[in-house]
C-alpha cells in the first residue's frame, strides 16, 4: 500500500468518528422531524391534539411523516461546504468561510428553483439530489441573507439585528472537525454564523454549539463540552447571554423533574441563546435519546429547533447506533445524510488518499469540484 492510500487514523478510531458524525447528523434530522408537525403549536395545543403524553412520534408534517426542515437542508450543505474546504486546499485556496458560503448559495438556490441546474458543473452531487428543492420554512435572515454573493462577515455581517437560530441550527458540523483546537472551531462557527445573522448573541450560540459538540465527537462529556464552550466565549464581546443561558441550564439539571415548565424557565427558544440553552438542558437530562428528544420538542417554543439541536449533541455524545431505528426507518432523506456524512468522514481519515499533489481521484472530484 502507497503511503498516500494509507489511512491517517487507526481503524478503530476512524469507526469511532464516523459512527458520531453519523449520529450527529441523522441525529439532528431526526429531532427536527420529530419538532416539525408541532413547531407552531404551545404544549396545552400539543396535549390537546396528541394526548397527554403529547408527542411521542413523528407526526406528519410537510406532507409525510418525518419530513424534515430547512434546519437539516442547511446543515447538509455545511457539511458540503467543509469538505470542499479540504478539497480546495490542494490549489492554495485555503479560506474555509468562503468555500461554506458558497455551499450556502447552493442551498439559497434549492429555495428558488424548481429542481438542480444541470448546467451547474460546480454543484456536486448534493445539490443534485432533487429532495431538497423544497421550501421548508426557512428563517428570513438566511433567505436575506444569502440573496446575493456578498458574504458577510465578523467586521460587515448580514442582518445586523437578527437574533434567532437561523444560523445557529446549521453549525453543529463545524464541531465535526476533530482535528482541530477549539477555538479555531468556534471562530469559523461565527464567521461562517455571521454570513446571515449578525447579532452576537446569534452567531456567538453558533460557536458555542460547535465547541460543545467538537468536545463530544472527541469522546468528552457533555457538562465539560458546555465548560469549554463558555470559557471561548468570554473573551468575546455580547457573550453574556449566550454564557448565562448556557449556566441557567446547568443549573436546572438540579432543580427537578424535567418539564416543560422547566425548559419555559430556561428560555422560550426563539433567540438562539435560548434555543441553545433549552438543547443543552434536555441533552443533559434525557435518560436516553428517545427522552431527551421528547422533552426537546414538547413545549411552547420552536420545536424543531430545539429538536434538531439536541439530537446533534446526542448523536455525537452516543453515536448512531443509539439512535431510535423507527424514527430511523420513517426518516426523510436518510440515504442523503448517511452518504454525506460517510464521505466526511472519509475526507477527514483519509483525504491525502483522495486528493493531494501526487494523488487524484476522478470520482471525488466529481463529487466535491475544486472549483
Amino acid at each position: 500500500m502507497s503511503a498516500a492510500a494509507t489511512a491517517v487514523w487507526g481503524r478503530a478510531e476512524q469507526q469511532d468518528f464516523r459512527a458520531r458524525v453519523r449520529g450527529a447528523l441523522l441525529g439532528g434530522a431526526i429531532g427536527d422531524a420529530l419538532g416539525a408537525g408541532v413547531s407552531a403549536l404551545t404544549i396545552e395545543e400539543i396535549r390537546e391534539a396528541h394526548g397527554p403524553e403529547a408527542v411521542s412520534d413523528f407526526v406528519p408534517a410537510h406532507g409525510r411523516r418525518g419530513a424534515v426542515t430547512s434546519a437539516t437542508q442547511l446543515t447538509l450543505f455545511t457539511v458540503d461546504g467543509l469538505i470542499r474546504a479540504q478539497v480546495r486546499r490542494d490549489t492554495g485556496a485555503w479560506h474555509p468561510p468562503t468555500d461554506v458560503h458558497r455551499a450556502h448559495l447552493r442551498w439559497a438556490a434549492t429555495q428558488r428553483h424548481w429542481g438542480p441546474d444541470e448546467r451547474r458543473k460546480d454543484n456536486g452531487w448534493l445539490a443534485r439530489e432533487e429532495w431538497l428543492y423544497t421550501r421548508r420554512v426557512p428563517a428570513a435572515a438566511c433567505l436575506t441573507g444569502l440573496g446575493d454573493e456578498n458574504m458577510g462577515t465578523l467586521e460587515a455581517p448580514k442582518n445586523p439585528s437578527a437574533r434567532d437560530a437561523g444560523a445557529l441550527v446549521r453549525s453543529a458540523p463545524f464541531g465535526l472537525l476533530v482535528g482541530w483546537e477549539p477555538q479555531l472551531v468556534c471562530q469559523l462557527a461565527v464567521e461562517c454564523a455571521a454570513q446571515t445573522h449578525g447579532h452576537p448573541t446569534a452567531y456567538l450560540s453558533a460557536g458555542a454549539l460547535a465547541v460543545i459538540v467538537h468536545g463530544l465527537a472527541r469522546g468528552e462529556t457533555l457538562d465539560g463540552s458546555v465548560q469549554r464552550a463558555m470559557a471561548q466565549l468570554a473573551s468575546r464581546p455580547g457573550h453574556q447571554p449566550v454564557t448565562d443561558g448556557l449556566k441557567h441550564a446547568l443549573g436546572a439539571v438540579r432543580q427537578g423533574i424535567p418539564s416543560p415548565a422547566r425548559i419555559a424557565s430556561i428560555g422560550d427558544g426563539h433567540n438562539a441563546e435560548d434555543a441553545l440553552a433549552i438543547a443543552v438542558y434536555c441533552a443533559l437530562v434525557g435518560e436516553d435519546i428517545r427522552h431527551g428528544l421528547r422533552l426537546a420538542v414538547n413545549h411552547d417554543g420552536p420545536s424543531e429547533t430545539t429538536g434538531a439541536l439536541t439530537g446533534s449533541l446526542l448523536g455525537a455524545l452516543h453515536g448512531e447506533t443509539a439512535l431510535p431505528p423507527a424514527w430511523l426507518s420513517e426518516l426523510e432523506g436518510r440515504a442523503t445524510i448517511l452518504e454525506l456524512a460517510d464521505d466526511f468522514a472519509m475526507e477527514m481519515t483519509q483525504g491525502p488518499a483522495l486528493h493531494g499533489p501526487t494523488v487524484t481521484a476522478p470520482g471525488w472530484l466529481a463529487r466535491y469540484p475544486r472549483t
